[in-house]
């Protein structure tokens, strides 16, 4: 009977834990994303990026 109470116990307390680390995650990690991710070409400034870009564009 011991063993039956340890195992409904450790069911219930991993249940806490993890629908608390679950709800942890949703209000720590963003919604949105943010536009710092969009890369932005520059024009090249020395002539091996010129070469490099026409190179690319090619």
């Amino acid at each position: 009977m011991n063993d039956f109470k340890i195992k409904i116990l450790i069911s219930i307390l991993s249940g806490l834990i993890f629908s608390f680390i679950f709800v942890l995650l949703a209000l720590v990690l963003p919604v949105k994303d943010k536009d710092e991710s969009h890369f932005t070409a520059q024009k090249p400034k020395g002539k091996l990026a010129e070469i490099s870009h026409a190179m690319k564009h090619r």
